[in-house]
Order: C-alpha cells, then sequence, then structure tokens
C-alpha cells in the first residue's frame, strides 16, 4: 500500500510543470490550427516562409508552415519537459526569451522584406510579446521559493 502511494505522490505535478504542459498545449494546438482551412483564413495563400504568405489564423494572426511548425516544436518541447520541474522552467525561460526575441525581430524589421520570414504582422507580433512575457513569467513566479513564514504553495 505504502508503494502505490508513494507512485501516485510522485505523479504530483508542480506549478511549473502544469504551466509548462498547458503552454505546451496551447502552441502544439495553435500550430495544428495553422493549417487547417476556416481556422486560417486564405488558407490558399499559406506559404512555406517569408512575407507573402497571407494567411491568417483566426483571420488576424499572419501565418506559413515554417511559423506554425516553430509552434508545433516549441510546444512538443514544452510538453516533453514539463515532465520535471526543472525541464518545465528552463523550457519556459527559454521558450519566453525566444518569443521576446520574435517580438523584437517583428519590431525591427521591414515587414515587406525577405527578414520577414516567420512572418508576422502587428497582431502576431503582439502576441509574441504576450506569450514570451507570461512564459518567462511563469518561470519565475511558479518556482518561486516561499520566504520565512510563508506556507508552500507547491
Amino acid at each position: 500500500m505504502t508503494t502505490s502511494n508513494a507512485t501516485a505522490g510522485s505523479r504530483t505535478r508542480t506549478d511549473v510543470q502544469k504551466g509548462a504542459a498547458t503552454v505546451g498545449a496551447v502552441l502544439l494546438i495553435t500550430g495544428i490550427f495553422g493549417f487547417i482551412p476556416g481556422v486560417t483564413d486564405q488558407i490558399d495563400q499559406l506559404r512555406f516562409a517569408g512575407h507573402d504568405s497571407k494567411a491568417l489564423l483566426l483571420g488576424v494572426f499572419q501565418v506559413s508552415v515554417l511559423h506554425n511548425i516553430v509552434h508545433l516544436l516549441f510546444g512538443a518541447a514544452a510538453l516533453w519537459q514539463a515532465r520535471t520541474a526543472s525541464g518545465a522552467r528552463s523550457c519556459l525561460m527559454i521558450g519566453g526569451a525566444f518569443y521576446l526575441a520574435f517580438w523584437v525581430h517583428g519590431l525591427i524589421i521591414n515587414r515587406d522584406s525577405a527578414a520577414n520570414f516567420l512572418p508576422v504582422n502587428n497582431d502576431s507580433n503582439w502576441l509574441h510579446l504576450i506569450l514570451g512575457l507570461a512564459m518567462t513569467s511563469m518561470a519565475v513566479f511558479l518556482t518561486r521559493r516561499p520566504g520565512p513564514g510563508q506556507p508552500k504553495t507547491q
């Protein structure tokens, strides 16, 4: 009986693991939806990469095959890393940093040039900012240790 309780206890996920798993699932769904007609408008305009991809996820966010693949890869990585608290934290921190870099990239590039290889429009660019901030915040705040006299949250 003790063994089964220990096994069940070892399956308890920390908050950061739950956060990474949630982010991973959302990114996987986003990547998949980027290939589905109706969810992605102008799917016939979907290109592998570059600013000439005019496909719009949910009619708002400019996407390409490469952009969708990036979301699928980050989603799969987050789900894989969510197996451990340290992996989940690292994945959220590194992934968040990448999405913040995508945001900065979107701010400084000429959107009609080959440098817009992901591609991004204003809406997707701001979404990358929100995602990057959310992921890095989750990495920090979901693993923060309580101070003296504070109850443990994990």
